[in-house]
Formats: C-alpha cells, sequence, structure tokens
C-alpha cells in the first residue's frame, strides 16, 4: 500500500496532468475550445505590445505565448492559469538588460534568452525543494489588493487604444492619467464608438445570451462596427487602428548563450525577475483558485513555470510567467481544464498560417473594451467590502497592496506581503494572557474570565493563548510582572497552559527566570493542563529545576490543595473573596516554595498519599501533585 501509494506520488509529480484527465469530456472540450479561442484573439495585440516593451522584435512576444504557454498548463496546478509575456516581466527584462546591449540588436536577444534559461532554472530548483510554501505566507487580503490594483492597470494600458489618444507604451499609472486629462479634447470619437459598442455588446451578451461566449460576440460585433465605419468615412478619417498583420511561422529554434560572461551579467536580473515572475503567477493563480475553489499547489506551479521558461529559451521566448488579463479571460470564458491553454496555443498557430491577414481587421478598440470588461471582473467587490468592515489592519493592507501595485507592480505585491507578515508578528508576539478563575459548578475543572468574579489575592490565575518565543518573550515577561505590580501580595502564578502552542529557548529561560523571582517573592509559578510537548522540551532545555517539576498539574488534578498550603495564611485570615473551597475548612500551612530537588512538609505529605502517575490524558511526566 505504501509503495503503491508512493508511486502515485511521484507519478503526480512527474505528470501532473494525470490529475485532471479525468474531467476531460466532450463537454468540457467544447467549452475548452471557446476559451481558447478568445484566448488565442487576446493574445495576438498583446503579446506584440509586450514584446515591443521587453525590447525584443515583435514576434517574440507570440512565441513566448505559444510553447511556455504549454508546458506551464501542462505541468502546473492550477486549471486556469494562462502563461506567457506580460506588462511587469515586459518592463522588468528591458529595465534589466538594456544597460547591457541595446534592445533589439542580436546580442540583446541572446543575452534575453539566457536570462529566460536562468530563471527557468531557479524556478524548477525551488519547486523540487518544495519551497512552495513561500506562498502562503502571501495572504488572502494581499491577493485580492493585487488582484484589484492590475486590473486598474489592465484598464489603464488600454485607455489610449479606447479612446484613439497617444500614451507613451509602458507610462505608469499616474502617467496614464495625466495624459489622459491633458488630452480629453482630443479623443477619437470613432475609435470610442468602437471601443464603446465592444464593451456595450460584452455586458449586454454576457448577460441576455450566457450560453455563447460573449467576448467572441463582442469582438465580431466591434470588428463589424469599424469595418463599416472605415467603409463609410474612410479609415484616413477614423483612425481606427487594427492589430495589423503577423508572422506566419512556428517559433524558430533558439540556443541561450551560456559563456561564463554573459551568465555572469545577467545572474542578479535572473533572479529578481525569477522572484516577481514566481510572486505573480501564484498570486494570479490564487486569485483565480478563489473564484474557482480550486487547491494551488505552490511547489508544482513553481515546477512548472520553470519548465515553461527552459523549454521556451529554446524555442525564441523570453521570460513569461501567469498572466492577470489571460487568465481572468481564460476562466470568464469557461474554461474547465488547462487544455484550454493548449487549444490557444494551437489556435495561436492556426491564425498566425491561415488566417494572419485576417488578423489585421481586429481593432485595437474593441481589444481595449473586452479587457475593460474583464479587468471590472477581477475586482472582488464583496470581499473588498467585507474585509474593510471587518478589520481596520487587513483594510490597510489590502490599500497599501493596491495603491502600491498602481505605483509599482512588482514592488506593491512585495509591499503588501512584507506589511502583512509584520502585523502577523505583532499578533503572535502578544500572546492572549486572560485572568480566569475556577468554576463555580460542582465537580468543575475548567476556569473562567474573572470579569465580575472574586479573586484570590495571593494567586493570580490567567489563561495564555499563543507561543511563547523570542518575540513574545518580552510581552509575557511584563504581563507576568505587572500582575504583582498591581497586587504585590499576589506573588503566585498559576498558567492555564492549554492554549500554549510553541516554545523556544528564549521563552523557556524566561519562564525560568520568572519561577526564580517569584520564589525569591515568597510565591511561584504553576502550570495547569500543559501540553507534553512543551513539558517535554523544558525538561530538555533543563529548566524544570529552576520551575519546579510539581510544578505541573495535569487535566482534571486537585491542583488548589498544594498551592493552597503556600499561601500566607494572614492573608487568608482576613481575605473576603474565599474562591477555593479549602479557603473554608482550615488556615493553609504558609510553607514557601522550594527549588525542586529539595522537599517540603506539603509535598512530602502529598506524595506520601501515594498519588497516581500518568493521570494525565495518558502523559505520565507528572503525578499531579506538586513536588516542591
Amino acid at each position: 500500500m505504501k509503495t503503491s501509494h508512493t508511486r502515485n506520488y511521484w507519478l503526480n509529480r512527474l505528470l501532473p496532468f494525470m490529475q485532471w484527465q479525468h474531467l476531460v469530456d466532450r463537454q468540457s472540450t467544447r467549452a475548452d475550445l471557446i476559451a481558447g479561442i478568445t484566448g488565442a484573439l487576446i493574445v495576438l495585440p498583446q503579446g506584440v505590445a509586450f514584446a515591443t516593451i521587453a525590447g525584443m522584435p515583435p514576434e517574440y512576444g507570440l512565441y513566448a505565448a505559444m510553447i511556455p504557454a504549454i508546458i506551464a498548463a501542462l505541468f502546473g496546478s492550477s486549471w486556469h492559469l494562462v502563461s506567457g509575456p506580460t506588462t511587469a516581466i515586459s518592463i522588468a527584462v528591458f529595465a534589466a538588460m538594456s544597460p547591457l546591449a541595446d534592445p533589439g540588436s542580436p546580442e540583446f536577444i541572446s543575452m534575453v534568452l539566457t536570462l529566460t534559461f536562468l530563471v527557468g532554472l531557479f524556478q524548477l530548483i525551488l519547486g523540487l525543494a518544495r519551497m512552495g510554501v513561500l506562498v502562503n505566507f502571501i495572504s488572502h487580503t494581499v491577493v485580492i489588493g493585487f488582484t484589484a490594483g492590475a486590473a486598474v492597470l489592465i484598464a489603464a494600458s488600454q485607455v489610449k487604444n479606447f479612446f484613439g489618444i497617444p500614451i507613451e507604451r509602458g507610462a505608469p499609472f499616474h502617467v496614464v492619467i495625466e495624459r489622459f486629462i491633458e488630452q480629453f479634447g482630443n479623443i477619437n470619437p470613432w475609435v470610442t464608438l468602437v471601443g464603446g459598442v465592444t464593451l456595450a455588446t460584452g455586458i449586454l451578451a454576457k448577460r441576455y445570451i450566457p450560453k455563447l461566449p460573449y467576448m467572441i460576440v463582442a469582438m465580431v460585433v466591434g470588428s463589424v462596427v469599424a469595418f463599416l465605419l472605415n467603409l463609410e468615412l474612410g479609415a484616413e478619417t477614423t483612425l481606427i487602428k487594427t492589430v495589423g498583420a503577423l508572422p506566419a511561422q512556428l517559433p524558430p529554434l533558439s540556443l541561450p548563450d551560456f559563456s561564463y560572461d554573459t551568465i555572469h551579467k545577467v545572474l542578479f536580473p535572473a533572479l529578481v525577475v525569477t522572484l516577481l515572475a514566481l510572486t505573480e503567477a501564484v498570486s494570479i493563480s490564487r486569485a483565480i483558485a478563489v473564484k474557482s475553489e480550486q487547491r494551488i499547489d505552490g511547489n508544482q506551479e513553481f515546477i512548472g513555470q520553470g519548465l515553461s521558461n527552459l523549454v521556451g529559451s529554446f524555442f525564441s521566448s523570453y521570460a513569461s510567467c501567469g498572466s492577470f488579463n489571460r487568465s481572468g479571460v481564460n476562466y470568464a470564458a469557461g474554461a474547465k481544464t488547462p487544455m484550454a491553454t493548449v487549444y490557444a496555443s494551437i489556435f495561436l498557430l492556426l491564425i498566425l498560417f491561415l488566417v494572419a491577414p485576417l488578423a489585421s481587421y481586429l481593432p485595437t478598440a474593441a481589444m481595449a473594451g473586452i479587457l475593460f470588461l474583464v479587468a471590472w471582473g477581477l475586482i472582488d467587490f464583496h470581499h473588498i467590502a467585507s474585509i474593510s468592515k471587518t478589520s481596520r489592519a487587513e483594510t490597510v493592507i489590502l490599500w497599501v497592496t493596491l495603491l502600491g501595485t498602481l505605483v509599482d507592480l512588482e514592488k506593491g505585491i512585495f509591499f503588501g506581503i512584507l506589511l502583512s507578515l509584520s502585523l502577523y508578528l505583532y499578533r503572535v508576539s502578544r500572546p492572549n494572557i486572560v485572568p480566569v478563575v475556577p468554576a463555580k459548578e460542582e465537580g468543575a475543572y475548567h476556569f473562567v474570565g474573572a470579569e465580575d468574579h472574586p479573586q484570590c489575592p495571593q494567586l493570580s490565575m490567567v489563561r495564555m493563548n499563543g507561543a511563547i518565543f523570542f518575540g513574545a518573550v518580552d510581552h509575557v515577561r511584563n504581563s507576568l510582572m505587572q500582575i504583582d505590580e498591581d497586587n504585590p501580595q499576589q506573588k503566585s502564578v498559576m498558567i492555564v497552559a492549554r492554549g500554549i502552542s510553541f516554545i523556544d529557548v528564549a521563552g523557556a529561560e524566561m519562564l525560568a527566570q520568572e519561577a526564580r523571582r517569584r520564589r525569591k517573592m515568597g510565591g511561584g509559578l504553576y502550570f495547569y493542563r500543559c501540553k507534553d510537548e512543551i513539558y517535554k522540551f523544558l525538561r530538555k532545555s533543563d529548566k524544570l529545576d529552576d520551575i519546579g517539576v510539581g510544578g505541573f498539574f495535569p487535566v482534571m488534578s486537585n491542583w488548589i490543595k498544594p498551592i493552597y498550603s503556600t499561601l500566607d495564611p494572614e492573608i487568608c485570615r482576613n481575605c473576603k473573596a474565599r474562591i477555593f473551597s479549602e479557603c473554608h475548612d482550615k488556615l493553609p500551612d504558609g510553607e514557601p516554595r522550594l527549588p525542586s530537588h529539595q522537599s517540603s512538609p506539603a509535598s512530602g505529605e502529598s506524595e506520601a498519599r501515594g498519588a497516581k502517575p500518568g493521570e494525565r490524558e495518558g502523559q505520565s511526566f507528572n503525578s499531579g501533585e506538586p513536588r516542591t
């Protein structure tokens, strides 16, 4: 059985598409074909534009949307993530490589192919090393903020195509807004008409004829409107731009430059692009998974992205990663399996070979209208409103990520992750410490909140939830010291320790110091219902001698009797709280807490009674009576 399980595990790792092959049927194939056609049409203008941004010849953007997209789809974990050229990666490639060679030159192309190979290699190594756990530190709030910010950027990138105004390619968000305001009076009404008709058609088709692929319907209607306008008024008057003629050829084979000099130059840029590409790919796949409710394997996603870039570097492709545009379109178009991406690449090839001239009739304004619709669908208004109502801290993270993404796409999500982790560390560094008292019900062994209940003037009982690690040591120490500062008579403290999840060396040392401090004061430090792994760690770290072995009480043990015997009888004589049953029987002996290697009359008496060891949920580390 174990051998079979191991074999299936490695088979799924090596051939992940085996996990979803059973989903491929006539119905899913029909949906994937429609999504594939839509995706192929979407990537036509994008591939050319992104390649130009990256400083590469236009056809390289199309090459990056073919072979790498297929490899990433087959070997990744997301069913809807579509890889290929993206704005962020294109900008990063240009920024990193342009100082090293002239954009578009053979040397530049060769170095970019080497960078692509190294990016794929780094991604594959991270995936095989099972470092996909890193993406677990990207909170859901960060993903929502990043998705919304990227959606706004998608829409901003299409403003020039939708309104027919000149805006430099790759301009930052604020520059796009500035240029749009400056040139508001120069908006081309015919171009805007085509974009508006396409957008309206997409909205109406999605609402009233959901059985038809609304994006293709909108593209066809937009293209027909543009054709009629050009026919009636002339292309010189309308100035409606189209995608234009495309190269009709397969991606040619290529060979990256593996010379030491080139690898040395592109090594660091490759690391930067790797982190950016993985962050984008996993964030996008998780964002889509929020809607599709699919489980994402970060390790497998790393492997898929790495293989796609490794293989792509030998097929004239520059660095690619998950695309917000095409992944959103793929999901919105109804894709059921990763075969939709495979079909999209095949359709792209067919378009290039068979109908490349016809693609020149597809207006860029129509593409802009479709992308406006996609961008709107990517913004999760419901969760944004929910976060704003429920958590101020999460709201700050959301807007920092969103606005940061608008300023700088790759840095926006990093700032969001950093802020999210900082908030998490702040929270875990402050374990919840709540005063409690024993429940009054007869025979009860649990504790309730101390609010509105009398408390013992000599013994403070607190419930502690969280981890006692180096980052939380100061908070826990200050909280324990604050107890006797508020009430100097409370020299003893018992911690209800069931909620302590973890303790490290720094935490163990702090507890030992606190136990010694309280013993000098004449009190003690006790633990009720401490987890076995916590107790074992304290024993291995040699802190039990300081705390006292008898200071640990298992669940449902009579912990108050031995602790009560150490209290000051004079204080008990005048006490009005009397919250323990022992308070009504007799005054305590007043024996002080002693180090664990010494004995006291109280402990000797309790051990003489023959307390049974191991009465703690099957554990056997103490007897339930303190051995002081």
